[in-house]
């Protein structure tokens, strides 16, 4: 739920806290279990549909690719991905010891050089072409022509003749979707780059763009200041940790750090970098033996298999499902996110644990927090975010999860997605305001006791919990998966599956509610 009912979440007898994580950590091991046994019995079957490979990490056990996510950046990381982010920790740290002053520049000239090595000269043209258009705009310091011209770039990602060029460019589909995921993210850069430079023009923020001279960056005209703007674009776009798939840094952020004084550069220790591999190294056994225990995606695919799995086994795909996605973005994120700190970079912090989310609110502020911070920067907070009454924080927060929801593709199941999240972020925040409003808060407050106020909250959140992760199957799986999952969950089973569930989900969030409390 919003924060501020949050603020006042107290302690709990020790006994009851720790049924709630004895109920919590037991329905999960055992709906897993239930999983890996339905797995086990329709394990040909599900290889004749989809061709299970055989398994790596655990002996005996097929491993399920049906994730075109994992399998993609796995197949690429193992190609070479992961040797040019090696070369970029070695030549960074060379770059930092022996040419400081340089340090940037060399690391968007092998920045660019990696893309060429993966993408060709047609895709890094494409990319710089991007660039020097979004900059051109911004030369007028308008963010609405910034925004217009920025969702003009993006939309040409899905028309269907410069697909079919592009897709000719390469050997294989791989490289292509590489380029589309490069384009992508580089688009949110050059937004936040452009903005920036908007705001730095009209005095709204410090200038981050560009050198501040007398009378300000707009009287810096010409061909040289231009380029020197599009290298500090380039910089920030081709940084090769972060280039390819995120986690997203503001350019405001990217740029205040890149240019602290070196003695902050590398400043990590030798055990902080060993440890943080090891961690990174754990989290993908973990990715990897889910996918190997369980053949989630495969059983996903298929709507026969999602009619006939036993309650246990539907809830522990529904939970499989997400922590799989939660583990998986702790890889993806965690390896950049390891090279940027080695840069003396702070990244995003990494997702937190899907099991301890309670609210749509805390989804969006916890998971992908390079993605909310932008969204938040960018969009709701210039279209007047919650300071400027109830119509403007609606319609800020409609356009942020539109946009999120026309980058990631525009498709009908992300439209459901963005449509669920909205309203589950509106509810939220409207029965916060009517809980912390004084005649119901004084009501509430002479009626329940703290410890029945905070049970009361978990309560309320495990409906929220069970929408939030009803909407995530819908963005993991598409509109199948949800609509199967609401009709054998709240239509079919509304008796024998859905009031269990929410006793579970009540579990799920006082775990959460006591983690918050003890982080504060």
């Amino acid at each position: 739920m919003p924060s501020k009912p949050e603020s006042s979440v107290v302690a709990l007898p020790r006994w009851e806290i720790a049924l709630y994580w004895l109920l919590s950590l037991g329905s999960h091991l055992y709906s897993f279990y239930e999983v890996h046994r339905f797995s086990k019995e329709h394990e040909r079957g599900l290889d004749r549909e989809v061709h299970l490979e055989r398994g790596f990490l655990i002996w005996g056990l097929k491993r399920d690719a049906a994730d075109f996510e994992w399998t993609f950046w796995s197949d690429w990381a193992k190609k070479s991905l992961l040797w040019s982010l090696i070369g970029h920790a070695a030549v960074s740290r060379l770059a930092s010891v022996y040419l400081p002053q340089w340090h940037l520049a060399i690391l968007t000239v092998y920045g660019v050089l990696a893309a060429f090595n993966l993408l060709g000269l047609k895709g890094v043209a494409v990319l710089m072409l991007q660039q020097s258009l979004s900059l051109a705009v911004a030369q007028l310091h308008n963010p609405a022509l910034c925004w217009g011209s920025s969702l003009l770039l993006l939309s040409t990602l899905h028309i269907s003749s410069l697909q079919d060029i592009q897709r000719g460019w390469y050997e294989s589909e791989e490289q292509y979707y590489l380029l589309l995921f490069s384009v992508a993210v580089c688009g949110l850069r050059c937004i936040s780059f452009s903005l920036e430079f908007c705001w730095s023009a009209s005095g709204q923020q410090q200038p981050q763009c560009c050198p501040q001279q007398a009378g300000g960056p707009q009287q810096v005209r010409g061909l040289r200041p231009f380029l020197s703007q599009l290298y500090r674009l380039s910089a920030y776009c081709f940084y090769h940790p972060v280039f390819y798939n995120g986690p997203i840094i503001i350019y405001r952020d990217f740029s205040q750090q890149m240019h602290r004084p070196p003695a902050g550069v590398c400043g990590m220790s030798a055990w902080c970098v060993l440890k943080s591999a090891l961690r990174v190294c754990v989290w993908w056994s973990v990715t990897e033996g889910l996918i190997h225990c369980m053949h989630m995606h495969s059983i996903q695919s298929n709507e026969t298999y999602l009619e006939i799995l036993p309650p246990w086994a539907l809830g522990g795909l529904a939970l499989a499902l997400v922590l799989f996605f939660y583990v998986k973005y702790l890889v993806l994120f965690g390896v950049p996110s390891l090279l940027v700190r080695l840069d003396g970079l702070e990244p995003p912090r990494l997702p937190r644990c899907v099991s301890i989310m309670y609210s749509f609110t805390g989804m969006w502020r916890h998971f992908d927090v390079g993605l909310y911070r932008w969204l938040i920067r960018y969009i709701y907070v210039p279209l007047g975010g919650s300071h400027s009454g109830i119509f403007r924080k609606v319609l800020s927060t409609a356009l942020a999860f539109g946009f999120v929801c026309f980058w990631h593709g525009g498709h009908d199941y992300l439209q459901w997605w963005a449509l669920l999240n909205w309203a589950g972020v509106l509810l939220e925040n409207a029965l916060s305001t009517l809980l912390t409003s004084a005649p119901l808060r004084t009501l509430i407050e002479r009626v329940l006791s703290p410890p029945m106020r905070r049970r009361g909250l978990a309560f309320v959140s495990a409906f929220s919990t069970g929408l939030l992760i009803l909407s995530n199957l819908i963005f993991l799986g598409g509109n199948h998966v949800g609509r199967i999952f609401w009709k054998r969950v709240f239509v079919q089973g509304w008796s024998n599956i859905a009031i269990p569930m929410l006793g579970f989900l009540y579990c799920f969030a006082q775990v959460g509610l006591e983690w918050d409390r003890k982080a504060r």
